[in-house]
């Protein structure tokens, strides 16, 4: 009888009969990987610094300058790349983490669709990127070493990249605000471990 009280207990969302904060009181702070909350942070960083330096170009003149910041754009396009890679690696090594919200399973549905067009286009928005630059005749560099081409020269193809590229970055801060207000949303109005999960341990 304790079991299916339990079982009941948890498809509801929660502890029965307690409101949102009090279930979340309930729930313990289980922190994810280390690696995981430093890649997750770090993509963050890199997609912001490559946001600002690309809207920090659209006012400058000088070419000289202006081909630098194109330049590291690149750079930190391609870090949020690698970092990509990185973060899949730590998925299937650590297999599926612990569920820090309680949360009915259309919440953790709606979760998992939301988190896989985000990592679909963190994929997408760099392929992009450097399939533009290949397309416009530009060999891709990364530190120091040339990236094999993904496309051939044709600026009629990178016209077209170019859209598909800005377009992408668009869903991506679609995506990046809807999954922040999500964050916001468990920790302030749900009172549950999801934000504080993810947060760097001092």
């Amino acid at each position: 009888m304790a079991a299916a009280d339990s079982k009941a207990d948890k498809d509801s969302g929660g502890i029965a009969g307690l409101s949102p904060s009090a279930r979340g009181a309930t729930i313990p702070v289980t922190a994810r990987p280390r690696a995981l909350i430093a890649s997750h942070w770090l993509t963050v960083l890199f997609l912001v610094l490559a946001a600002a330096v690309i809207l920090a170009r659209s006012g400058i003149d000088a070419r000289a300058w202006r081909n630098g910041l194109l330049d590291v754009h690149r750079h930190l396009g391609l870090c949020v790349l690698l970092l990509f890679g990185v973060r899949i690696a730590l998925r299937f090594r650590w297999g599926p983490l612990p569920d820090l919200a309680n949360a009915h399973r259309t919440h953790r549905a709606a979760a998992g669709l939301a988190h896989a067009a985000l990592y679909a286009t963190l994929l997408a928005l760099p392929l992009l990127g450097w399939a533009l630059s290949d397309a416009q005749g530009k060999r891709v560099h990364f530190l120091g070493l040339s990236l094999p081409r993904l496309v051939e020269p044709d600026f009629d193809l990178a016209d077209q990249l170019l859209v598909w590229h800005q377009d992408a970055a668009w869903v991506l801060l679609a995506l990046a605000l809807l999954h922040a207000s999500a964050a916001l949303w468990h920790h302030f109005v749900l009172r549950d471990a999801v934000l504080r999960g993810m947060w760097p341990k001092r």
